[in-house]
């Protein structure tokens, strides 16, 4: 017997813990139980995630508007980032349960207030959770409750302790709690958390009937409590009186007869087809279809000695099949042929790898790492033929996601010095290296490159919403300088005043103007105390022929001076420029109040005549537009199909074009902003402007939906419209 328990380092600080605290009293076997457990729960956290997102993809799919939509695409890109912490917290949590054990007292211990992936949510959320919760917990107990009893019953013999069964570390009750509390900063909708417990059950909850089994049978080997009856065994019993007739009859689980019925479906439309794998040389004797394994073999074969990159348009994978063939025919002197279901497999898969090496989606940089994952995803083909059947499939996936990660490769992108075209690069080697037979290796890869991925996005993310920060702000600055301009146009154009008010007002009472409108906006008070300030200023300066006019100016003159100071000190103004300005409206209310001829011939005064235009920040980073298009123009339609994390391509000239990604479109001011694939902002464009460009081919939308779907979407077409001319 081991003495060190074989604990498994899933995270250092619960190992630390283990080794200071009470835990370090528990009998090793015990140790054995929860680290022979925590990888089987390890394995059902990481199926519940990997199938979430296809999950939430499908309820996105189907979702009945737009909002209901971006629920679950916001939820997916949330399980994304906070998977490896809900992992990791869910066996943090667990570990922790069996630190309790030797702490543990019936009359004080309960179970923790259930934290439903947050702190705060509406009763009527707390209710249906609850209620999923009690139904899960149930069906676990209704199926499983003899083992986990004697379960129960071991650890209290092996402890001392009076456990219940809703206290057992792997009891459901305690295991859905682990994943609710790990689960608690997913800020998601009451309908995603109920399709996430659903899954935990699916995934985790499935299997407690073999959790029990073995932490049963680890302390049954170790003499705890050997004369309890062991629990019935009826499912595995079950299960394997299913397989041993499935192998007898040959009949399939409902699960093979869909995979089947699927493939059955492609091979009718494959018919046509069929007969391009063979060999040219055709000896004395019948043919001979070779097996499955052979074929596999082959393929191993030819998959050592995929070309590189530059002379990848050489390879044709049906052509070197057939060579092979060709060669194991003369040495056999037999005809050997591949077998028909597995000819479909081949030309399905050559007919799909074209469709996307000819997809203008597709960067042309990465058609050429992908051309050599062709052998590959045969193998996987040939070898699961639910790989045409399901989306979720770990290849289809891997697949899928490089295409996503890589939707922003641009034409003068440096592959050589990119992390994400090296990490892709190093995936494609490592299949065609070490992908014999075993399927396995798509997953790993697939958590692998996911991992990746999801740090490269958080980093985009955050670029892109600083990014749509910041344009909002500008916007909201454009939007208060044409209010300003509106004002300032109201009050000054067709007076004749002196040059240095008119100058004051456009430079630097449109800077008070414009904090009082960003800050309070043009309907408050404080707006309209501004804007009476300026008028007053005009009128102090002009002649009036009025005799109460004087009566009123010097009324006028000791409030209007200070509200002039308040609104320059509050702006920042230049001090010194202020006293000189208060200097030279002193003189001129001096003219105003003399009223001689004398004063007015020697006062200059110019006429405002034309429109005040205040210069912006960022003036002419915007191309501005007078053409009007009409609401039904084909591009405006492309521009208002358009949503944000499209990803467009500019073309800059005949060779070169840019792809980046709508991050934003600020209302306000109808910008359209792009930024490349680390959220670099590189293109605005007015919706107007998008819009010729639409219309002329400048640019035109990419389609970033699921690569390998899409291209077998586009070959089942095709196979459908032959079939049907013939």
């Amino acid at each position: 017997m081991h003495n060190d328990g074989k604990v498994v380092p899933l995270h250092k600080a619960a190992t630390d813990q283990a080794n200071h605290s009470p835990l370090a009293r528990l009998p090793v076997i015990l140790l054995q139980v929860r680290d022979k457990a925590a990888q089987q729960l390890r394995h059902g956290l990481q199926e519940l995630f990997d199938n979430a997102d296809d999950t939430l993809f499908e309820m996105a799919d189907r979702a009945r508007n737009d909002v209901e939509q971006n629920i679950f695409f916001e939820a997916m890109r949330d399980l994304r980032l906070k998977r490896k912490n809900i992992e990791r917290g869910f066996l943090e949590l667990f570990f922790e349960a069996f630190v309790s054990l030797t702490q543990y007292d019936s009359t004080h211990n309960a179970l923790p207030r259930t934290l439903m992936f947050e702190e705060s949510a509406p009763r009527t959320d707390d209710m249906e959770r609850s209620v999923a919760v009690e139904t899960m917990v149930g069906r676990v107990l209704k199926r499983d409750g003899f083992a986990l009893d004697q379960l129960t019953t071991r650890l209290n013999a092996l402890l001392g302790n009076t456990l219940d069964d809703q206290h057992n570390p792997l009891g459901p009750a305690m295991l859905c709690e682990y994943f609710l509390q790990a689960g608690r900063n997913l800020g998601v909708e009451i309908k995603v958390k109920l399709i996430l417990l659903k899954l935990f059950e699916r995934y985790v909850l499935a299997d407690t009937e073999q959790l029990y089994a073995q932490a049963n049978q680890l302390l049954l080997a170790t003499g705890v409590l050997p004369a309890l009856k062991p629990a019935p065994t009826r499912r595995a019993i079950d299960r394997a009186a299913a397989s041993v007739y499935s192998e007898e009859s040959h009949e399939p689980t409902p699960a093979d007869e869909s995979v089947q019925e699927v493939f059955a479906a492609l091979q009718e439309l494959l018919l046509h087809v069929r007969g391009s794998v063979a060999p040219t040389l055709e000896p004395s004797g019948a043919t001979q279809p070779i097996t499955t394994r052979d074929l596999l073999r082959l393929l191993s074969h030819l998959q050592q000695y995929v070309p590189a990159l530059a002379a990848q348009d050489d390879f044709d994978l049906r052509n070197q099949l057939e060579q092979l063939l060709t060669r194991v025919s003369v040495r056999s002197g037999k005809s050997r042929i591949v077998g028909g279901a597995d000819e479909d497999v081949i030309n399905l898969i050559a007919m799909v790898f074209d469709c996307i090496l000819d997809d203008r989606n597709v960067p042309d940089s990465l058609k050429a790492l992908i051309a050599r994952l062709q052998i590959p995803m045969l193998k996987v083909a040939v070898l699961d033929k639910s790989f045409f059947s399901r989306s979720s499939h770990p290849a289809r996936r891997l697949l899928n996601e490089i295409a996503e990660a890589a939707m922003g490769w641009g034409d003068c992108d440096s592959e050589a010095r990119d992390s994400l075209y090296v990490r892709i690069e190093q995936v494609v080697q490592r299949l065609l290296t070490d992908f014999v037979d075993d399927p396995a290796i798509f997953s790993e890869l697939l958590a692998d490159f996911l991992a990746f991925t999801s740090d490269e996005r958080r980093r985009s993310e955050l670029l892109e919403q600083r990014l749509r920060d910041a344009e909002e702000g500008r916007a909201k600055t454009e939007l208060a300088r044409r209010r300003v301009e509106q004002a300032l146009n109201q009050a000054l154009l067709g007076k004749v005043l002196p040059p240095a008010v008119v100058t004051f007002v456009q430079n630097a009472w449109s800077k008070v103007l414009l904090l009082t409108c960003l800050k309070h906006g043009d309907q408050s008070a404080e707006w309209q105390a501004d804007v009476q300030t300026m008028e007053q200023l005009i009128w102090s300066v002009q002649r009036h022929d009025h005799a109460e006019s004087s009566l009123r100016l010097l009324a006028l003159v000791p409030g209007l001076l200070k509200s002039l100071r308040d609104g320059l000190s509050s702006s920042a103004f230049d001090p010194f420029a202020t006293s000189e300005f208060f200097s030279e409206l002193e003189a001129l209310h001096v003219r105003v109040l003399e009223r001689s001829a004398e004063t007015d011939q020697a006062a200059m005064m110019v006429e405002v005549s034309q429109q005040i235009v205040l210069q912006a920040a960022d003036e002419g980073s915007l191309e501005l537009t007078s053409v009007r298009l009409p609401h039904d123009d084909a591009g405006l339609r492309q521009v208002d199909q358009l949503r944000l994390g499209s990803w467009v391509a500019f073309q800059e000239d005949d060779e070169h074009s840019l792809r980046c990604k709508l991050a934003a479109i600020i209302e306000a001011t109808g910008k359209y902003v792009f930024v490349d694939r680390t959220g670099m902002k590189v293109r605005e464009r007015s919706r107007t402007g998008l819009a010729l460009e639409f219309r002329r081919g400048a640019v035109r939308a990419l389609d970033n939906t699921l690569l390998f779907d899409r291209a077998l979407e586009s070959v089942l077409g095709n196979l459908r419209r032959l079939n049907r001319a013939k």
